[in-house]
């Protein structure tokens, strides 16, 4: 009997691991652990970049997502606080992708999505650019599933308050990190 009910409980935890996918999120140009493309880097201070965002596909979000978010991040940047590249919220619910290139002007955005403002100063993406000289940074593209359909700020809000507001509606998130070094 103990063997039939330990058969009976693995089969049922192998059937539920199968039914419950995971939230995950890929790219064209963007992969897990390697270099970033020309095409990605910042055009300007000192790098001479494409400063074209990447498209982003996720599939599989939690049960009771309302909304997402994504946001591109640097923690290695020599700030002592990191340096936010991107951020986009109020990303409707039924979307599964932002496209490549979307403009400061927001074309090619979903509607009713937002640009917060990075620290370069701008609500649009700004491509990796480390230091010169410095070791590989690593930059982080984050899809985040919200609980909530708003997230009541603009484009004008700096990305460490839209990050405050995403971590307090989170229900996961899912990530790529991929890398960019600048030479001597």
């Amino acid at each position: 009997m103990k063997k039939i009910i330990v058969s009976a409980m693995l089969l049922a935890s192998s059937v539920c691991s199968v039914s419950a996918a995971e939230f995950t999120v890929t790219s064209p140009q963007i992969k897990q652990g390697q270099s970033l493309a020309n095409e990605q880097l910042y055009a300007g201070f000192g790098c001479s970049g494409g400063n074209v965002s990447p498209e982003l596909n996720w599939q599989n979000p939690p049960a009771g997502t309302k909304s997402f978010a994504v946001s591109v991040y640097d923690p290695a940047a020599p700030t002592g606080s990191g340096w936010w590249h991107w951020m986009v919220f109020n990303i409707p619910a039924q979307t599964n992708q932002l496209a490549k290139g979307i403009s400061a002007s927001g074309q090619r955005l979903p509607a009713g999505a937002i640009q917060a403002r990075t620290d370069f100063g701008q609500s649009a993406y700004g491509g990796a650019c480390p230091p010169q000289g410095d070791k590989a940074h690593p930059y982080i593209f984050t899809v985040y599933a919200l609980s909530s359909d708003n997230i009541p700020l603009d484009s004008n809000a700096p990305s460490a308050m839209v990050g405050f507001m995403i971590h307090n509606n989170l229900l996961a998130k899912t990530s790529i990190t991929a890398y960019s070094q600048r030479g001597q």
